[in-house]
């Protein structure tokens, strides 16, 4: 009898130790999650600043558009967040596994969203980017359906790589907002000078340096927690490539540094790293940020007013230059200096949000067009109170 009570005595202590253990570790895993939680608040934050103050002072470098820009910029991040929820919530293409992991998407919804609008920046009505944003939306969640969560089963889900955007954000909004200029810049848009001065350019400078600090963050917004210290250094690491190489290119192609490259090719090594800034080591983005600053200032002094004559119509930002060619010249080098990566896929994603931009692009356009056109572009007078 002596033994029974003994094994029964152990059997009952070993179950409350277990079930001890259990609990403890239960409410470690559930502290460890409110951590990472409360961790992905703080970058949504920074992302938010992004958008409203790093891409708003960023447009105000047009002399006479300066206000409206930044009201712009409420509007369209005040439809994107909105729009992205209700699709997100109804698990309509995807749905987030968390509220703040929904917030990060709608956040990256809308910085695509306000790269689109910067090609056709001054050129719309203020509820036309309203409308533009209704538009915009779903076919940005169509095509972040397709890449990233192997929607319709054209790319394996999680064999294409982009994490940080540099395609699903930076070249699908960058392609999208050409494809709207090119179906409705007038040839009385395309004559008129977009003039700057000192004070707009020294906004578009602080907007720039916003951006600057802020992107690590957007980049390993959803990034795995053990993954966030090495991205952190990769994105700062190519913002100061670009930044250095911008300042190079700029003075060889120019003769004098252009405050315009400085303001946007500057941030291209933040484009371009984007899809492998979990991926790489330090040397690996130190040089993509340089060759992204070479693209992107190559593409402001040389290419834009090239590509402008030629096809009559106007990229107000030069998005194409800073968010579509180092964008996809991101998603491109992740085939060479990722181990193990699906090359078909990750060619098919890019080829996939190029064809899908530029069409939805056009669409849109002609769309916006048949709401009214601005009688004089780049002026706050004409919408505003001045």
């Amino acid at each position: 009898m002596t033994i029974i009570k003994c094994m029964v005595f152990l059997t009952v202590t070993l179950f409350m130790m277990t079930t001890v253990a259990l609990g403890a570790e239960s409410n470690t895993n559930e502290g460890l999650s409110s951590i990472i939680e409360v961790q992905k608040y703080s970058r949504a934050i920074h992302i938010m600043a992004m958008l409203l103050m790093g891409f708003g002072f960023l447009m105000v470098f047009v002399k006479k558009y300066g206000r409206s820009a930044i009201t712009a910029t409420y509007l369209l991040v005040s439809i994107a967040i909105p729009l992205y929820f209700i699709k997100d919530s109804f698990g309509i293409m995807g749905a987030a596994e968390s509220d703040i992991d929904r917030l990060i998407l709608a956040e990256f919804g809308a910085a695509s969203l306000l790269i689109c609008a910067g090609a056709v920046l001054g050129r719309v009505k203020l509820y036309q980017y309203i409308l533009l944003g209704i538009l915009f939306i779903p076919c940005y969640a169509f095509n972040e359906w397709l890449l990233a969560d192997g929607g319709l089963g054209l790319i394996t889900k999680g064999n294409f790589v982009d994490i940080g955007g540099s395609i699903v954000i930076h070249a699908f909004g960058a392609l999208f907002g050409l494809g709207v200029a090119l179906s409705m810049t007038t040839k009385k848009e395309y004559e008129v000078e977009i003039e700057s001065d000192d004070t707009s350019d020294r906004f578009s400078l602080l907007g720039s340096m916003i951006l600057w600090v802020f992107w690590p963050s957007f980049c390993a917004a959803l990034v795995a927690p053990e993954n966030i210290p090495a991205t952190v250094v990769n994105v700062i690491i190519a913002l100061c490539g670009s930044t250095l190489a911008t300042y190079l290119a700029s003075l060889k192609l120019r003769g004098k540094v252009s405050v315009a490259d400085i303001a946007n090719a500057a941030l291209a090594g933040g484009v371009a790293i984007g899809s492998t800034c979990d991926r790489v080591s330090p040397p690996y983005a130190f040089a993509i940020g340089i060759l992204a600053g070479v693209i992107s200032t190559f593409g402001f002094a040389i290419l834009q007013d090239k590509l402008q004559g030629l096809l009559k119509k106007i990229d107000t930002c030069g998005v194409l230059h800073l968010h579509g060619l180092p964008g996809l010249f991101g998603g491109l080098v992740a085939i060479v200096v990722v181990k193990d990566i699906s090359q078909i896929d990750q060619i098919k994603g890019i080829v996939i949000t190029s064809i899908i931009a530029i069409i939805t692009g056009v669409i849109t356009g002609v769309i916006l067009s048949k709401f009214g056109r601005r009688e004089e572009p780049y002026t706050d007078s004409e919408e505003l109170e001045v």
